[in-house]
């Protein structure tokens, strides 16, 4: 696992981007208490997804507004999938990955 550090540097309702061994992943706050992580960069068009808009099951990328299901990391406007990457808070508040 990999600490990415506290929950509450990421607002409800958002996302934050962290460099994880040399990839990029975006890890959202959802309304819900939940924490997801994805990888960060759009596959359309290099896109931050960690700036995109999230509801309780998708975010949605800024640039060019493909959705991308934080589940599964599907895309739901034809786009190739996103890698999905297991997140939870620890006893400590803290994010963890892997």
């Amino acid at each position: 696992m990999t600490v990415l550090g506290p929950l509450a540097d990421i607002p409800v309702g958002e996302g934050r981007a962290y460099d994880v061994d040399g990839a990029v992943v975006a890890v959202f706050r959802l309304r819900d208490g939940t924490v997801r992580a994805v990888s960060a960069v759009c596959p359309h068009a290099g896109g931050p997804l960690a700036d995109g808009l999230t509801d309780l099951r998708q975010v949605v990328c800024p640039l060019h507004q493909h959705a991308f299901d934080l589940t599964t990391g599907c895309s739901t406007t034809g786009q190739p999938s996103l890698t999905v990457y297991p997140a939870a808070v620890d006893a400590e508040g803290q994010v963890v990955i892997g």
